[in-house]
Parts: structure tokens; C-alpha cells; sequence
């Protein structure tokens, strides 16, 4: 009997600390977000770093967990990249160069059909100074498009499940600017 409950104690802790907030880096990351009605949950998360720079902290929700990147990018479903700014190394100028450098890995080099939404992605990034602490919601709505979050408020909305798939593409494509870091974000 003491055996039995000693094994149902430990299936209750992990299910309860499989929907535990996560903290990297000092950021942390909530188990779950709830978006216009829709719950998603915490898929993974991870440190962007550069060097040895950890410039933020991201996780990635999604209303059911996967590890299947190509699925996840193909599917027209609501997903979220939520990041936090950790280093004074980001700014307007070198996000904006990350931003090109990640939209031409996840396409290959195939930016011509979406050029003038990337640009318009620039544009919200560029308009107001970047800093340590601001947080970046990044939310695929099905059938609108792509809204960007910079502390809870919405700053540009951008159509397009193409546009979607290049973007969330920077992190868990085939192609990723870290693989890293795709690995945390699918849970590999």
C-alpha cells in the first residue's frame, strides 16, 4: 500500500510540474497563456545567445505540445513566441539586422514574396527603442495574420500564413538562426 501511494505522489508531481512556469536567465516564462479565449501552453523555452551574449529568453506555446517544426509551421493554428530582452547588446538597429539574417535562413534566401511584410515588421521594431526587460509577444491568429506585442501592447498586425511560417521559421525550421535552441523550443 505504502508502495502504491509513494508511485501515485510521484504521477501527481510530475503532472503538476509538467505545467510549471519555467525561469531562465532570470526571465520566467508562464505555463500557460491565454489568448483571445484560447489556452496555449508553454511548449518549450530557451536562451538566444550570440557569442557569449544571452541577448533573451523565449518560449514557444502552442495549444497542444509538438515537437514536429514542419508540422507547427505548415499548420494555419494559433502559436506563440513570447521573448523577453536580457542584454543591452539588442537595440533597434542590430534587432533589425537579426530579424534579415533570421527571415533569410528560415526561407533560404527566399525573401522576395514577403519583402515589403518584413519591412513593415522592421518598421514596428525600429519605432521605439529596444531595452533590457521588454517583453516581445509574437501571436499567429488563424485567418488574420501575425500580431507583434511589445509589453502587452499591440504594435503592427501582419497578414499572411506564409509570413507566419517564415518567421516562426527563424526558430524551429529546418533552418534556424540556433539549433539549438530549436531543439529547447520543440522539447527534442
Amino acid at each position: 500500500m505504502t508502495r502504491l501511494l509513494l508511485i501515485f505522489s510521484f504521477v501527481i508531481a510530475l503532472s503538476l510540474n509538467s505545467r510549471a512556469q519555467v525561469t531562465l536567465n532570470g526571465v520566467t516564462l508562464p505555463a500557460e497563456l491565454q489568448i483571445n479565449k484560447q489556452k496555449l501552453v508553454l511548449n518549450g523555452a530557451g536562451i538566444r545567445s550570440k557569442l557569449f551574449f544571452k541577448l533573451y529568453t523565449i518560449g514557444l506555446y502552442l495549444p497542444a505540445k509538438s515537437s514536429d517544426g514542419a508540422a507547427l509551421l505548415n499548420a494555419n493554428k494559433m502559436m506563440v513566441v513570447r521573448f523577453e530582452i536580457t542584454s543591452d547588446m539588442i537595440n533597434s538597429d542590430n534587432m533589425s539586422e537579426a530579424i534579415n539574417e533570421g527571415f533569410d535562413s528560415s526561407t533560404k534566401g527566399n525573401t522576395s514574396a514577403i519583402r515589403t511584410r518584413i519591412d513593415k515588421m522592421l518598421k514596428t521594431f525600429s519605432a521605439e527603442e529596444i531595452k533590457i526587460g521588454d517583453v516581445f509577444q509574437i501571436v499567429y491568429v488563424p485567418d488574420l495574420g501575425t500580431e507583434i506585442y511589445k509589453n502587452a501592447v499591440l504594435k503592427s498586425t501582419i497578414e499572411g500564413q506564409d509570413f507566419k511560417k517564415a518567421l516562426f521559421g527563424i526558430w524551429i525550421s529546418d533552418n534556424p538562426v540556433n539549433s539549438s535552441l530549436r531543439k529547447e523550443l520543440l522539447g527534442l
